[in-house]
C-alpha cells in the first residue's frame, strides 16, 4: 500500500470516527445546559437535569419496567435460542435450511411490519396488551440472534469432548450441561447483552404491544412530542452510561472464558 492510501484510508476512517461520536458527544454536552432549551450557545453548566431525572417517579418508573422487560426477554431468548441452535447445529436432516430460515426471519422482517403483525396477532391469541405482549415481541425478534451466535460458537466444540463423556457414561442430556453449556458460556454472555440491549432499545414493538404504562424509548418519545429539553439529553446520557459499561463487562468477560476454554 502506498503512501498516499495510507494517508486517504487514515482520512477516511477518522472522518467516520468524528461522523459517529460528534453527535455522542453533543448529546452528553447538552445534559448540562442550563437551560430549558437544547442549542448554543450555552451561558452555564447545571446537574439539575440529572438530579431531577433520579426524583422523577415518572423516569424511574418507566426505567425499572423496561429492565424488567428486557431481563425477562434476555432469558427466554437464550432458552428458546439455545434449544434452536442445539437442534440445528449437529443435526442433519431434510428441510433443515428451511427451518433455519424460518427461526431467522424475525430477524428480517422490518419493525414496523413486525409490531402490526405482532399486535393483530396478540389479539387473535386475546392477549391483552402490555408486559406479557411486549416481552412476547421482542423474544420472537431476539431469538434468532441467539441462535445464530450460539450456532458460530457450538461449531467450534471438538466433538471429541462430547465422545469423551458419552464413553464415561454421560447420557445426553448430562453432556450437554456438563460439557456443551460450559463451552457456550462466552457465546451465551455475548448474546444475553445483545438481547438485553436489543430490547431495551426496542420502540416500535413497545409502543404497538404496549399499555397505559411506557417503556423508557416510548417515554422519550412522548417528551420529545412537547419539545426538544435537556432532560431528554441526560436520560440519553445515562442509558449511553449503562450500555457502555455494560459491554465492557460483557466484552471482557468473553475475552477471560475464552481463553479458559482455549487452554
Amino acid at each position: 500500500m502506498s503512501r498516499n492510501t495510507r494517508i486517504l484510508m487514515s482520512v477516511i476512517y477518522w472522518a467516520f470516527v468524528v461522523y459517529l461520536f460528534v453527535p455522542l458527544v453533543l448529546m452528553v454536552t447538552m445534559g448540562f445546559k442550563d437551560s430549558k432549551f437544547i442549542g448554543f450557545p450555552i451561558r452555564g453548566w447545571t446537574l439539575d437535569w440529572y438530579s431531577e431525572i433520579f426524583r422523577s417517579a415518572e423516569v424511574l418508573g418507566a426505567f425499572g419496567y423496561t429492565m424488567a422487560i428486557a431481563l425477562s426477554t434476555t432469558f427466554l431468548s437464550l432458552v428458546i435460542g439455545t434449544w434452536i441452535a442445539a437442534f440445528l447445529g449437529p443435526h442433519k436432516f431434510r428441510g433443515k435450511l428451511l427451518v433455519f430460515a424460518l427461526a431467522c426471519m424475525p430477524a428480517v422482517i422490518p419493525g414496523i411490519i413486525s409490531a402490526i403483525s405482532l399486535r393483530i396477532y396478540i389479539q387473535f391469541l386475546q392477549i391483552d396488551t402490555g408486559m406479557a405482549a411486549i416481552i412476547l415481541g421482542h423474544t420472537i425478534h431476539n431469538v434468532p440472534f441467539v441462535a445464530l451466535v450460539v450456532m458460530a460458537r457450538l461449531a467450534t466444540l471438538p466433538k471429541s469432548h462430547i465422545e469423551a463423556a458419552r464413553d464415561l457414561g454421560a447420557d445426553q442430556l448430562v453432556a450437554f450441561s456438563r460439557v456443551t453449556l460450559p463451552y457456550l458460556k462466552p457465546a451465551l454472555i455475548g448474546a444475553g447483552v445483545f438481547c438485553m440491549l436489543l430490547s431495551f432499545d426496542d420502540f416500535v414493538r413497545s409502543f404497538f404491544l404496549g399499555s397505559y404504562q411506557p417503556t423508557l424509548p416510548v417515554l422519550i418519545f412522548a417528551k420529545l412530542r412537547s419539545g426538544m429539553s435537556p432532560e431528554i439529553n441526560a436520560i440519553s446520557t445515562v442509558v449511553l452510561v449503562i450500555t457502555a459499561i455494560l459491554g465492557i463487562w460483557a466484552e471482557r468477560s468473553m475475552r477471560r472464558m475464552n481463553k479458559g476454554t482455549s487452554v
